[in-house]
């Protein structure tokens, strides 16, 4: 979709709450927003914890790799979402820039993951509904 406004997650890992936030708004927007996540020092792997709590919600991000962030990929957002990536993130002028203050789900278990995931999906929600993009589900 041409006109879709474009979204990136960036989060120091890219391994939780980057891959979540992702995963949520491919889930609920589709592909009425174009959607990146990438982070400030990538891990090897998503965090298994944040793979098992969403497919508990029936999304599956197992496909899904930690990815370096890119002054193009900013460059490429309309909006860009960091979460606890501090000032490393690259910053473009008339580029939107929120950040959610969310706990670091790296190095535990899915019992502290879901409540992140689940806030996660209330601000993607709202983050939908600010961009005015009617959800598919």
């Amino acid at each position: 979709m041409a006109d879709a406004p474009s979204v990136l997650f960036v989060c120091v890992h890219n391994a939780g709450r980057s891959q979540m936030a992702a995963a949520w708004l491919r889930h609920l927007a589709g592909d009425r927003v174009e959607v990146r996540s990438a982070g400030s020092a990538p891990a090897e792997t998503i965090n298994p914890a944040v793979v098992e709590a969403m497919g508990e919600v029936g999304i599956d991000v197992t496909d899904q790799k930690p990815k370096v962030l890119t002054a193009d990929a900013v460059e490429a957002s309309d909006v860009c979402i960091t979460m606890g990536c501090g000032d490393v993130c690259p910053v473009f002028p008339g580029k939107r820039y929120l950040d959610w203050t969310l706990p670091d789900p790296a190095g535990r278990g899915v019992e502290a993951v879901r409540p992140i995931r689940d806030e996660i999906r209330k601000l993607v929600e709202g983050l939908i509904a600010d961009l005015r993009v009617t959800p598919v589900r």
